[in-house]
């Protein structure tokens, strides 16, 4: 990752480690192709991860979620079948996702050999907007509320 070091070195930016860990992170995984997958946003905090695992089952399939980083494992069991012509790959994977820090796993299903993860974005409720009431300030200890205004006149 020299190019991403040599572009912004990171000497230059306090602070920012988790960034760059991401990006390393994300470098590192990018040449990950198997299985094949498609990651869908279904509405403004909703997605879903879909991957295509034809010809495992259930029991072969673990999904797990850890550190922000969500795995998907597979390992078919051979049923001591003859091929004459194997053209649907069951081979050993193991796929992973970073999470942003906001998102949990819902669920997932297996329908028609594709593999559905949910996924929402849960904004914590000290990061949502809030209505502030003007005219009321929050009472301290056992002092009384006081207005704006009330404060304002006696600093003058």
């Amino acid at each position: 990752m020299t190019g991403l070091h040599t572009l912004f070195p990171r000497s230059s930016f306090v602070g920012f480690d988790h960034l760059f860990n991401e990006l390393e992170w994300t470098a590192k995984h990018a040449q990950d192709h198997y299985p094949p997958h498609n990651i869908i946003k279904q509405g403004d905090e909703q997605y879903l991860i879909e991957l295509a695992i034809a010809g495992f089952t259930k029991e072969e399939i673990s999904v797990e979620v850890k550190d922000r980083t969500l795995t998907v494992k597979g390992e078919h069991v051979s049923k001591g079948r003859e091929f004459i012509h194997r053209g649907i790959s069951t081979k050993k994977f193991k796929r992973t996702f970073r999470l942003s820090e906001h998102v949990n796993v819902n669920g997932a299903d297996i329908q028609d050999g594709i593999l559905a993860i949910e996924l929402q974005y849960v904004i914590p409720d000290e990061m949502r907007p809030r209505k502030i009431n003007i005219g009321q300030t929050r009472k301290t200890n056992d002092t009384t509320n006081t207005t704006t205004s009330q404060l304002l006149t006696e600093s003058d």
